[in-house]
């Protein structure tokens, strides 16, 4: 019987709360994962949830690269279907942030990884978000 990572048992129960719109009880959650993570793939996947609760755009950006470098340092291919996510976060993070030329070129990274996706509900939320950064940054 396989360990139940309890880093991402956390981050579980910190959807479950957000899905109840407590989401100060979710960002809780996630910095108590954060203090127990035990490598970078636990790393990469609590640094993309409390990025997502972050009000200030450069704490946001800094949590987003944060899982983007942790991810980067994994050496398995259990994170490829992070990339694209990761990449259009940091798109995202850039384009509040008016960096539109850094924006432009982590869409256009997410881009070229949509075929890491799944093909679920997950995966398609995510190519829907990938072409309306590139959409908006052509518009600019």
């Amino acid at each position: 019987m396989e360990e139940i990572n309890p880093v991402i048992k956390l981050c579980s129960e910190g959807m479950k709360a957000e899905s109840k719109n407590k989401i100060d009880d979710a960002l809780k959650l996630y910095l108590k994962a954060w203090k127990i993570k035990r490598n970078n793939y636990d790393a990469a996947i609590v640094a993309h949830y409390i990025a997502r609760h972050q009000k200030n755009p450069e704490e946001k950006l800094r949590w987003n690269q944060e899982a983007l470098d942790r991810a980067n340092l994994v050496k398995t291919e259990k994170v490829m279907s992070f990339y694209p996510s990761l990449f259009v976060n940091l798109g995202i993070s850039y384009e509040s942030l008016k960096d539109f030329k850094k924006a432009k070129h982590f869409y256009n990274l997410a881009s070229k990884r949509m075929k890491d996706l799944p093909k679920n509900e997950y995966g398609e939320n995510i190519v829907k978000s990938i072409k309306d950064g590139l959409v908006r940054m052509d518009s600019i």
